[in-house]
């Protein structure tokens, strides 16, 4: 299998070719954007940006090229998503499938169709050279605690990295990122949206044990709670956040020991501060916001966010137009991102976007989709997904928002930080060396 992704001359190549030195204002992204391209999805998040950010050629031409030669490690995201198999799903509807099984379907369809399909492969490959990412902090786990709901995702992924892996390796080690890099290749890192546990609560030890066992499966990051409570502490949309339990505070030990980083992108404010103060080794926030900025129960204040970087760690901040507040852009996803450089410094900033790429195919698939419910399918407004806790609010997010946030608009991100006036060693640190410097403390 060919090396999908371009190397740094390739990647100047493509974008220079399209003629950006010649009147770059007056031309559309179609036509100069960093990476040719004729996926129309990609020109139009490209578009939206560049609209926002309206770079000059020399920054645009430095973004790309510092973007390029970087490595570039999403501390927390999605790799991109394939389209569902329309013939598969209808058969499975046909032999009588339920509404749970569809679901499970159709999740296993789009986080891994690309292993086996041909054209799905082509498109997940196109959209990780349009980002330039490097590296994944892959959502492999399934909010919650129960061993056998984590493992689904993870299986999957390690599938897809065991079927690719001439192009798409696991990383189980800060090494093995910077090894993509040199080599050309990207990577994923798997972290699961819980601690697994065994719920029998016979000992602490006992009850730990699944730590380790997810450690050699692979797993190397962990939430500590994913919005509500937990045995652990409290989730950030609970109205009363009690802190970190005793039995959290051991959990953060054993992910410790174990080398699991801390992750409490949705853990409360208290309870975050608590876990920082507990653990021995950095700790990350991997995909929020700062409050200080806008406030959101899905950010951080800045006093969680200190305690955060007193160990060492850092903050990602996410692509989730509602969490940013302001427009919800690119520039008030670097409103965020400047924040904790100035405020926190440059060491604890990074990019946890929480967003994927979706393949362009997904429409059509689904369009082909039989409509008609299975047994046992529930009706539209039946209840609340378990996980979501969100207040009603007034924002309203708009599509060319959305679109300037797009994962594949990474190289944006780094131009953006151009334009602030980030050094090249800052914005090196934010697009992926503090995310393995975190790393590399755990194992140290």
């Amino acid at each position: 299998m060919s090396n999908f992704l371009p190397s740094r001359r390739r990647f100047l190549g493509q974008a220079l070719a399209t003629g950006i030195a010649a009147g770059f204002a007056r031309r559309s992204w179609a036509q100069a954007g960093p990476l040719a391209t004729t996926n129309e999805t990609i020109q139009a998040a490209h578009q939206a940006a560049l609209a926002v950010l309206q770079p000059s050629e020399r920054d645009l031409r430095h973004g790309l090229a510092l973007h390029a030669e970087s490595i570039v490690f999403d501390s927390y995201g999605f790799a991109p998503r394939a389209a569902p198999d329309a013939a598969a799903t209808n058969a499975a509807i046909e032999a009588g499938a339920t509404a749970e099984e569809l679901t499970d379907l159709r999740e296993e369809q789009t986080m891994l169709r690309y292993a086996n399909d041909e054209r799905e492969r082509k498109e997940f490959f196109e959209s990780f050279t349009a980002a330039g990412v490097t590296c994944i902090f892959e959502n492999a786990g399934e909010e919650g605690n129960d061993p056998l709901r984590l493992i689904k995702r993870l299986a999957r992924y390690t599938y897809a990295t065991d079927v690719l892996k001439d192009v798409l390796p696991k990383a189980v080690r800060p090494g093995d990122v910077r090894r993509a890099k040199a080599d050309g290749k990207i990577c994923l890192a798997m972290t699961t949206n819980g601690v697994p546990l065994r719920h029998e609560w016979e000992s602490v030890r006992d009850e730990l044990r699944l730590v380790r066992i997810f450690h050699q499966l692979g797993v190397r990051m962990m939430h500590l709670t994913y919005n509500r409570r937990n045995p652990l502490g409290d989730g950030c949309g609970e109205p009363h956040d009690g802190g970190l339990s005793d039995f959290g505070r051991a959990a953060v030990a054993e992910m410790n020991r174990v080398g699991v980083i801390v992750d409490v992108a949705h853990t409360g404010w208290r309870t975050s501060r608590e876990a920082a103060q507990a653990s021995s080794k950095p700790m990350v926030a991997s995909h929020t916001v700062c409050n200080g900025v806008h406030e959101h129960f899905r950010g951080k204040p800045d006093d969680t966010i200190k305690a955060i970087c007193d160990t060492g760690g850092l903050v990602g901040v996410c692509c989730i137009p509602r969490f940013l507040g302001g427009k919800g852009d690119i520039s008030a996803l670097l409103d965020h991102v400047d924040y904790l450089v100035k405020k926190f410094g440059p060491d604890h900033a990074a990019i946890g976007t929480d967003v994927a790429y979706i393949s362009r195919n997904t429409k059509s698939e689904q369009d082909k989709i039989t409509k008609t419910k299975p047994a046992g399918a529930p009706r539209k407004g039946d209840g609340a997904r378990w996980e979501h806790l969100w207040p009603d609010d007034d924002y309203r997010e708009t599509a060319d928002a959305v679109k300037s946030i797009a994962w594949t608009n990474w190289p944006l991100f780094t131009v953006g930080l151009v334009q602030r006036g980030h050094s090249d060693d800052v914005i090196r640190k934010i697009l992926g060396e503090n995310m393995l410097r975190v790393w590399t403390a755990q194992v140290q």
